[in-house]
């Protein structure tokens, strides 16, 4: 199915986790688990696979596709959408990536900008995205904006003039940036059939209230029953219980980031949550105490025992 076919990209999108083994290595036999718990136990039925949340840029090429491949495998006929994440910081292995992406059964790719050598103007990340978007023109491709990890500050609204001229398999991005009068003023003038995605769970409901389509976010793995309630509330109308969810989500990220939260801290606190063996994270990421973890674990049962 080519992309002009397919339909706008809504809803939750978990960013998941990379399962590893004790001994770090790629652990596939927890991919099918995982499956079943974000349907299941979280309501979420899309997710967004070696992205910023699954440790992309410490795996390797072959570490990546046989996750991408596990992933479309056990979503198959069951997940609505597998977004595979293909960026990579040299064109080469990006390109691999969106080919390989393509031949598994991916519903769709994106790239975020490459870091190391930076593109210091949006026409050469236009250049990039459309080299990476041509090895898979039958899949949907999206733009991952997340400047607070690239320091590719260039406005999307930039990036996205004439975009779709070149790369006719252009459908949206997900956008993980701070600037919402950027995201906004994206929304409104972009094609209908382009999707947003954001990807900043803390201020998901200003999202929603400027055009979001959809979001992608890692706390989606284990409070996306309590985000659903978020958006359905928003879409009823219901703004005072919309902002109670995500005051509570607030609450829970603050106490959080005053103990040191980052990828370790919240792979682990998936890990406890979900009661999945998803292994420590891959240096340089370091690995969270139990004593820290413990407590964000009675924080979130206090906040949302009454949810």
């Amino acid at each position: 199915m080519g992309p002009a076919a397919e339909k706008k990209l809504t809803g939750l999108f978990a960013a998941t986790f990379t399962p590893f083994t004790t001994q770090g290595e790629v652990n596939l036999v927890e991919i099918g688990p995982y499956v079943d718990y974000l349907q299941e136990k979280q309501g979420v039925n899309s997710i967004f696979v070696n992205g910023t949340t699954g440790e992309s840029m410490s795996l390797t090429v072959a570490e990546r596709k046989i996750l991408a491949e596990e992933w479309c495998q056990k979503a198959k006929g069951r997940l609505d959408h597998v977004i595979v994440h293909v960026g990579c910081m040299n064109l080469k292995d990006s390109k691999e990536l969106a080919a390989h992406a393509e031949q598994i059964g991916a519903h769709a790719i994106a790239a975020m900008a490459p870091f190391f050598f930076k593109p210091r103007t949006a026409d050469v990340l236009r250049w990039f995205l459309q080299e990476v978007a041509s090895a898979a023109p039958t899949l949907p491709f999206y733009y991952y904006h997340i400047p607070s990890v690239t320091g590719v500050n260039l406005p999307v609204r930039d990036v996205l003039e004439g975009i779709e001229e070149l790369i006719p398999s252009f459908r949206g991005v997900k956008f993980s940036g701070a600037d919402l009068m950027d995201f906004g003023y994206c929304v409104s003038n972009s094609p209908p059939h382009w999707s947003f995605l954001y990807g900043m769970d803390e201020q998901l409901l200003a999202a929603l209230a400027m055009g979001a389509d959809g979001a992608v976010g890692s706390t989606y793995n284990y409070a996306g029953r309590h985000f659903n309630k978020l958006t359905s509330a928003f879409k009823d109308g219901d703004v005072v219980q919309a902002r109670k969810m995500q005051f509570k989500m607030q609450e829970l990220l603050c106490y959080a980031m005053k103990l040191g939260f980052d990828l370790g801290v919240n792979k682990q606190l998936m890990s406890e949550l979900s009661g999945l063996s998803l292994g420590p994270p891959r240096l340089p990421v370091a690995p969270c105490s139990d004593a820290v973890v413990g407590l964000i674990v009675k924080k979130y049962q206090h906040i949302f025992a009454d949810c």
